[in-house]
């Protein structure tokens, strides 16, 4: 595993240097996320089957003494990670690298500290019934606003700068005084910046905002079907189902062509003559031959003057017209 090499101090030894603040925000946000599910587990475990205490009896304390564990973990975290690496040359020993899997691992090991006796069976560990009780605490959390986002994200950005290791996440860069910092700020490619689509609230890291985009609920985008509407990328999949006027459809009258919802009409005046012969068929089952209805499907498009056949766009109001047709022309001949 390769570890960051050490801070060498200032070249004039004027003091400390001074780090860049920024990190990546999202990572910082999905960091963030870990905590109040990890928050729930613990809670839970150390509860279960105890009559006089509920989860949210212990969350306050558990959550400070959760708090002071991972940020005292993560702060040794890389002397911590070349001791063990200095000791265990195997590969698949080697410490992980992923922020949120060691904020993860961190978690747990504090969580096996505060199980109680069933807390610690096996079975409870891996029931439907736990993983049901800690995703109801995390809703009750979240609905009483135990544990607000903003705080969870003060404290993931601890977090995150103490373990990534790879400096993945954060800003490395460090300043002999604040005139240089200031300088790097404004072009810092982990300076955090506002989503520009209207709608949308999120700060992205200028790193990330090209990420964000492609994925953001309110960026306006041409219709994915190329309609001549344009909409937020999080209504699209509803409007091609339901609305949009290019969303492929089926003959309704069973023919095998497929085309635009738009392009029905078109289609049912281009086909009417294969649309009259299936709907005679169904009328007329017998004592007719295939030659006789295809003779009466051109009578019926000769007689309808209105052009009322071309408007019926399904099977029923076209059986309902070739009825009414067929009638009147039948009453003419008798006359």
């Amino acid at each position: 595993m390769d570890l960051p090499v050490a801070d060498p101090g200032t070249e004039r030894g004027e003091g400390p240097l001074l780090q860049c603040p920024y990190c990546d925000s999202e990572a910082m946000h999905k960091l963030a996320q870990l905590l109040l599910p990890g928050l729930a587990a613990v809670c839970v475990d150390g509860t279960t089957g105890d009559l006089f205490r509920k989860p949210s009896v212990v969350a306050v304390d558990l959550r400070k003494e959760m708090v002071d564990y991972i940020v005292q973990r993560s702060e040794t975290f890389i002397a911590d990670a070349l001791i063990e690496s200095e000791a265990n040359q195997a590969p698949e020993n080697e410490m992980p690298e992923d922020p949120f899997e060691i904020v993860s691992i961190f978690m747990d090991d504090f969580s096996s500290t505060k199980r109680n006796i069933i807390g610690h069976v096996s079975g409870w560990l891996l029931s439907d019934s736990r993983e049901d009780k800690i995703d109801d605490f995390v809703q009750e959390m979240e609905m009483t606003k135990f544990w607000p986002l903003d705080r969870r994200e003060a404290i993931a950005e601890v977090l995150l700068k103490n373990v990534d290791i790879k400096t993945k996440f954060h800003c490395p860069e460090k300043y002999e005084n604040e005139e240089r910092l200031a300088d790097h700020k404004e072009q810092c490619s982990f300076r955090p910046v506002t989503c520009p689509n209207d709608g949308c609230r999120a700060k992205v890291s200028v790193r990330c905002m090209e990420d964000h985009d492609a994925a953001c609920p309110f960026k306006v985008l041409q219709c994915e079907q190329n309609c001549e509407k344009r909409l937020l990328r999080r209504d699209m999949d509803r409007h091609c189902v339901t609305v949009c006027s290019m969303r492929p459809m089926k003959c309704p009258f069973g023919c095998d062509s497929s085309f635009p919802e738009r392009d029905l009409e078109k289609h049912c005046l281009e086909f009417l003559q294969a649309h009259l012969l299936k709907v005679l068929k169904v009328i007329h089952k017998k004592g007719h031959s295939e030659e006789e209805l295809k003779g009466l499907a051109q009578k019926l498009e000769k007689y309808d003057e209105h052009g009322k056949l071309a408007k019926a766009l399904d099977a029923r109001p076209l059986t309902n017209v070739v009825k009414d047709l067929e009638a009147k022309m039948k009453g003419e001949s008798s006359s």
